[in-house]
C-alpha cells in the first residue's frame, strides 16, 4: 500500500508489516535501499531532480517524520508513523535473532565507536562486522572494506541528502543487502543525546522535544515544516 505525496509515493503499512518486508530485502539478491523520509527530504527532493530519482528508485520509503504523517492525515490518508530510529532498532534486534551480520557507518569516530558498543551490550547476539565514521572522501574505499565483511543489513548515518546519494551509489558495487539511511540515530545510541520521553514520541511530539533541547534544530524545522504542510494540500506534484 502506498500513497502519493507531492510526487512522491510513500508506503503507508504499518511498522510490523515494515519490518516484515525488511526482512525479506535483507534476504534478497540485490543491494536494497530504504529511505525515511522526513519533509526537509521533499524540500530537497523538490530542488534537486536527482535526489527525487533516488528516493523513487527506494525499494521502500516510510514515513519517519510526523510531518509527513499530518501531510498524508491532510490528504485523506491515515497511515502510521515510523520513527527510522526505532524501526532500525527492531531490524538490529531481528538480524541478531537471525543470525544476520550488520554494519553501521556514519557520525564521528568516538560516537559510532561507543553506539556500536552500546548496542551490542543491549542487543544479545548482534554481530556487527563492520563499522566506520562518517567522514572519509572516498566512497570506493568504502565500499570496498564492506564487500570484505558481507553484511546483509548496512545503517548509514550520515544525514541527509549524503546518506542516500552513498547508498544509491552503492547499488552499483554492493553485494546483495539492505541499506538504511538513520540520520541522527548514532547519536541517540551512543548515548550523547538523550531521546524524548516515551510520553513525547507516543503524541507524535517527539520533535517538539527535540526543540526545546537543542535550539539549533529550529531553523531546519521553521519554515520549512509550515511551508511543506501547505504545499502538501495545495499541490498534488513536485
Amino acid at each position: 500500500m502506498s500513497a502519493e505525496l507531492l510526487g512522491l509515493n510513500i508506503d503507508t503499512f504499518g511498522f510490523e508489516e515494515a519490518v516484515n518486508r525488511a526482512k525479506i530485502l535483507i534476504d534478497g539478491r540485490k543491494v536494497s535501499q530504504i529511505v525515511t523520509i522526513n519533509p526537509e527530504m521533499f524540500e530537497t527532493a523538490q530542488k534537486d531532480n536527482d535526489f527525487t530519482n533516488i528516493i523513487k528508485e527506494a525499494d521502500m520509503v516510510i514515513p519517519d517524520g510526523v510531518g509527513v504523517k499530518i501531510a498524508l492525515k491532510l490528504n485523506g490518508v491515515n497511515t502510521e508513523r515510523i520513527p527510522g530510529i526505532d524501526f532500525a532498532y527492531r531490524l538490529l534486534e531481528e538480524a541478531a535473532i537471525n543470525n544476520i551480520p550488520a554494519a553501521i557507518i556514519g557520525a564521528k569516530e568516538e560516537v559510532v565507536t561507543k553506539a556500536v558498543d552500546n548496542l551490542t551490550k543491549k542487543i544479545n547476539g548482534l554481530n556487527i562486522v563492520y563499522c566506520h565514521n562518517g567522514y572519509f572522501e572516498d566512497d570506493n574505499k568504502i565500499y570496498e572494506e564492506i564487500n570484505l565483511k558481507s553484511p546483509k543489513l548496512i545503517l548509514v548515518a550520515m544525514g541527509s541528502p549524503r546518506q542516500e546519494r552513498f547508498i544509491y551509489n552503492a547499488k552499483k558495487v554492493l553485494k546483495p543487502a539492505l541499506m538504511i539511511g538513520i540520520g541522527g540515530s548514532l547519536d541517540v545510541w551512543s548515548g550523547n543525546i538523550k531521546r524524548a520521553p516515551k510520553l513525547f514520541r507516543i503524541i507524535g511530539m517527539e520533535w517538539l522535544y527535540r526543540t526545546i533541547t537543542q535550539p539549533s534544530r529550529i531553523k531546519r524545522i521553521f519554515p520549512t515544516l509550515p511551508v511543506f504542510l501547505i504545499k502538501s494540500i495545495t499541490k498534488r506534484s513536485l
